[in-house]
């Protein structure tokens, strides 16, 4: 286990009690440490009982990590040395105390606090459905490759997907980030590097694609089942995909199908329209953490209106079915949101929320959403087509939208203490 000083000590350290410090302040790297680990079956007080021990000696914390897995307890302590004729007496009475506990123990001398951790900070988010031996180690061997240390290995959740987040120093996040992502579909997981800094702290502004990202559905083919014209609307979609319409004219020419429908079905739509699993749970979170949620999409306002209302949107932009005396005129009316549309939204969205767009997360699963995912700070594409997997900073291959909390170093564990405290 690494045992480190983070940057956070060390700037509490330089402050602590004006422009002096004493000799047992400091981090000097002449200054003889002891590394004290202790492991073996957790339970209560043991971390007291060490401390204790130490504190007849009169040492110094340096630095202090403490994991437990499976009720496996692993405790690094990094102190300050005692003079040189009590040390193989505190050695002694560690080992004394840690056998009486039925623990082991291990202490290593050193001098001062361990070498630093290299430049580039970043955190490497993995889900796996299951999260195989052969993948982890894949990944492990990857970072290693690349240049980079893994100073820890932290759990984010262990369902509907297995979520670990790796802390990794000693490599630019953009080197990693391609070290990593590239294979990460053939290696079975989903894998997203992001900086590590105090900006993962800071407001946020998610924006979601809608149809087959938000919600399970296609709108226009809903639809479309209610005018019985399913299947012309599915040939204009494929000559779109092959290339032989672009979004905007792929629109025009579904919608003009939809000429004469009564307006009646919309209502209809709505009630067919089902969420994503997870949807809910993804918003819920990310309002209580203080973040502004929005969506565009490709599809309607009728539509995205409503979701808006029902589930608290800060944004929403999509196109507008005209109707007019109470029918559809095969129409849309206003600003046509399309692949550059949706990107422009992002942006203007951003500006709204006075959010960096550096700071927002775009989620999304189509060509269509592929400017946008890349002017993100982050871009997320979700289930979504080989092209634009590869394109995306990052991918999550399985059915469940609030996996993307994962992404954002939020565990299932927070999620499902923060749904109890409401239930309360």
């Amino acid at each position: 286990m690494s045992v480190r000083r983070t940057a956070g000590a060390e700037a509490l350290g330089a402050g602590y009690g004006g422009n002096t410090m004493s000799a047992s302040q400091t981090s000097s790297s002449d200054v003889p440490t002891l590394l004290v680990k202790i492991f073996g079956k957790d339970r209560p007080g043991i971390t007291a009982g060490l401390f204790d021990t130490l504190a007849a000696y009169s040492v110094d914390v340096v630095d202090i990590e403490q994991v437990v897995t499976r009720g496996r307890m692993v405790l690094c302590a990094l102190v300050t040395a005692p003079p040189r004729a009590l040390e193989g007496d505190l050695r002694a009475t560690v080992h004394s105390w840690a056998e009486s506990i039925k623990m082991q123990a291990e202490i290593i001398s050193g001098l001062g606090d361990n070498r630093p951790r290299g430049l580039g900070r970043s955190l490497v988010t993995v889900l796996g459905h299951p999260l195989t031996a052969e993948a982890t180690a894949a990944i492990a061997a990857k970072i290693a490759k690349a240049g980079g240390n893994i100073d820890r290995i932290f759990r984010l959740a262990k369902y509907p997907v297995t979520a670990v987040e790796f802390a990794v120093s000693g490599v630019a996040t953009e080197a990693l980030r391609t070290a990593l992502v590239t294979d990460a579909a053939k290696l079975g997981v989903d894998v997203a590097v992001v900086a590590a800094g105090l900006h993962r702290r800071a407001q946020r502004l998610v924006v979601m694609d809608v149809d087959s990202t938000l919600i399970q559905d296609e709108v226009i083919e809903l639809f479309a089942a209610h005018a019985g014209c399913e299947d012309e609307v599915a040939e204009v979609t494929a000559a779109a995909m092959r290339g032989e319409l672009d979004f905007e004219q792929s629109l025009h020419a579904r919608v003009a199908l939809l000429e004469g429908l009564d307006a009646s079905v919309v209502d209809k739509v709505r009630s067919e329209v089902r969420l994503t699993p997870g949807a809910r749970t993804l918003i819920r979170t990310l309002k209580r953490l203080g973040f502004q949620v929005g969506v565009v999409s490709g599809g309607f306002t009728q539509v995205t209106d409503d979701l808006q209302d029902r589930l608290g949107l800060d944004f929403a932009q999509a196109n507008t079915l005209e109707i007019v005396d109470g029918k559809l005129t095969g129409k849309v009316t206003g600003e046509i949101v399309d692949r550059a549309g949706k990107a422009r939204l992002l942006r203007r969205f951003a500006a709204e929320a006075g959010v960096p767009l550096s700071q927002t997360v775009a989620i999304g699963d189509g060509a269509n959403d592929l400017d946008m995912l890349n002017a993100a700070g982050l871009g997320v594409a979700f289930n979504a087509k080989p092209v634009v997997r590869e394109a995306a900073h990052t991918a999550v291959n399985v059915p469940f939208l609030d996996t993307v909390l994962y992404l954002l170093g939020v565990t299932r564990e927070e999620v499902e203490a923060a749904d109890a405290h409401e239930e309360d």
